[in-house]
């Protein structure tokens, strides 16, 4: 298995099946946090969910149409992943701990870079909750462009949410760093 040094504490690696005691436990640990703005605590509640959570993404890279990266504190996905329209959708979580430490945009960072130039993707999207400031800080933070609103478009714990819409093209990114 492949991992990527994102600090001296921290790596990115492909969240597989095998992990979903850890997974089940990282959610626990930050349930309340994660679930403020996405389902992801409400779909993974026991290991039996851990487990099938995992297995969907596995089945997922598997036909590459999505992908799975932990990072021991949070994570971040392809929560969709089209290579044939070379547009993907690229999300994250945290726990608590971990926030304000950079972790993230530099995990997105690797996943952009990635999908650009190893699979020569056009477009990589970030859906997020408008309430949802430090993930939209991250968008910011990535050079994406805000592009939308959809008022309105889902309900989250009762609650229906607006979804902003972002997104970075292939010309627009960096080009590849010096290893």
């Amino acid at each position: 298995m492949f991992s990527i040094d994102l600090t001296d504490e921290a790596q990115l690696f492909p969240l597989e099946v095998r992990h979903a005691e850890e997974f089940l436990a990282h959610i626990d640990r930050g349930r309340e946090y994660i679930g403020e703005h996405i389902a992801l605590a409400d779909v993974v509640p026991d290991l039996d969910a851990s487990r099938a959570f995992l297995a969907s993404y596995a089945q997922k890279a598997a036909s590459d149409t999505g992908r799975l990266y932990g990072i021991r504190l949070g994570g971040v996905l392809f929560r969709t992943f089209d290579a044939a329209t070379g547009t993907c959708e690229a999300g994250c979580w945290l726990e608590p701990p971990a926030a304000g430490r950079g972790l993230i945009t530099r995990a997105c960072r690797v996943l952009i870079d990635w999908a650009f130039h190893e699979r020569g993707m056009h477009r990589v999207e970030w859906h997020v909750s408008s309430a949802n400031k430090k993930s939209l800080a991250v968008a910011e933070r990535l050079g994406m462009t805000r592009e939308g609103v959809l008022r309105q478009t889902h309900p989250h714990r009762g609650v229906r949410q607006d979804t902003e819409i972002w997104a970075v093209l292939a010309d627009e990114w960096p080009p590849v760093r010096p290893a």
